[in-house]
């Protein structure tokens, strides 16, 4: 059964004991190290799949969970250890989301492997949508996937940024633009593996925080790929896109088929950066003394700890109550998925921020981890919809209208 219920099982208890002692144990030690050193965490990775938390199978119990509740439980333990790292472990499951949202199959049996290798042979892969001009707006993608008949491939053309192990990936998965005229609805998302001719990172980022994750433009330029490699199947992508010439309903998107799945664990995230944040400002607060007494003894300290809780605490239940709808197929009425991202992606900035103002000049120096926390937190507001497009998606549903 998917009963909702505040109290984990024995479970869900066992799993999120296990992933805190990965995070505490094998990521908090070597956060900073991997923060400054902006590359992907080849080691950590490894001691993952050692132990069974990078993998199919792990994932695949994850999503198994009829509550819905054991994927984001892991994901704000991992991310308690540090955001960069989690998104370097968890950028491969994106591309495996959006395997598992548009595949046959045949195909995911196929590919989904294929994302993560083995311990001994670590795959990653990356789920590339976004383009220089086609951020939030994922309807004006400008990557085309031509078919060949004659050769039974797919030719690709586009540059593809702002993706989580891009260029490095084993395997990609590109959405793309069929019928350009259909805009959101005349794309699909290939597979492109490894070795394929025509696929090569481009510009690498330096950012302000998630360092330890790896991210990159990808280029595609005559990226032929076999016709096996379209996600779905061309007999259904025709008859879909039949369907949209028609002006008849169709499927979702395909890029939004994998975000709408996705919010909630990007939420969930964002509580793991806010929850090492509180904690560590409470501490500091109960054993800092300043004026002959502890500086949570003052109001003013401590009434900014009460707050930080309790948006962590509405942010925890908004994640929880979006996660078990996905998973028991409720339906989202009020926007409740995009709801929950946006709301704990907000309280982790606010959180943090206020976790630099409690430890004061220690909270602003690299000696500290507080803000490393603050800067990873920003990105939760910005990446797989920001925001303003969590706002439009909540406003939209409840108004019935199309806010623009």
């Amino acid at each position: 059964m998917g009963d909702f219920s505040l109290q984990l099982n024995e479970d869900q208890i066992t799993l999120r004991d296990w992933v805190h002692g990965f995070a505490e144990g094998v990521m908090r030690p070597v956060a900073a190290e991997w923060d400054e050193r902006e590359e992907t965490p080849w080691p950590v990775i490894e001691e993952a799949a050692k132990l069974g938390i990078y993998g199919l199978d792990f994932m695949a119990n994850l999503v198994s969970d009829p509550t819905g509740l054991s994927g984001v439980i892991a994901l704000e333990e991992l991310a308690w250890g540090d955001a960069g790292i989690t998104l370097a472990l968890m950028g491969s499951s994106l591309a495996a989301a959006g395997i598992m949202a548009n595949a046959t199959p045949e195909q995911m049996g196929e590919w989904l492997p294929q994302c993560y290798g083995s311990p001994g042979d670590i795959k990653l892969a990356a789920f590339a949508v976004s383009e220089p001009d086609a951020g939030s707006d994922v309807s004006s993608l400008r990557t085309r996937a031509v078919y060949d008949e004659a050769r039974d491939e797919w030719v690709l053309n586009g540059v593809k940024t702002w993706i989580t192990n891009g260029g490095i990936a084993n395997l990609h998965v590109v959405v793309a633009s069929v019928d350009p005229a259909l805009a959101g609805r005349g794309q699909a998302s290939f597979v492109v593996p490894e070795g394929t001719p025509g696929i090569r990172m481009g510009q690498k980022f330096k950012k302000m925080g998630i360092r330890a994750s790896h991210t990159a433009e990808v280029v595609l330029e005559e990226c032929r790929v076999p016709g096996r490699c379209l996600l779905g199947g061309k007999e259904r992508l025709d008859e879909r896109l039949a369907r949209a010439r028609e002006g008849k309903s169709s499927s979702s998107q395909a890029a939004m088929a994998t975000f709408e799945a996705t919010r909630p664990a990007v939420g969930a995230q964002a509580l793991g950066v806010a929850r090492a944040a509180y904690e560590y400002a409470l501490e500091y607060a109960k054993e800092r003394r300043q004026f002959g007494r502890a500086i949570i003894e003052n109001q003013a300290i401590a009434f900014k700890l009460v707050d930080m809780k309790a948006r962590y605490d509405a942010a925890r239940l908004l994640v929880w109550r979006a996660a078990w709808m996905g998973a028991t197929h409720t339906p989202f009425t009020s926007g409740e998925g995009s709801m929950s991202k946006m709301f704990a992606s907000e309280a982790a900035v606010k959180i943090t921020e206020e976790a630099i103002q409690i430890l004061g000049g220690y909270g602003y120096v690299r000696d500290y981890p507080v803000e490393r926390w603050h800067r990873d937190s920003k990105i939760f507001t910005i990446f797989e919809g920001t925001s303003e497009i969590q706002r439009l998606v909540v406003a939209r549903s409840i108004s019935g209208l199309r806010i623009q």
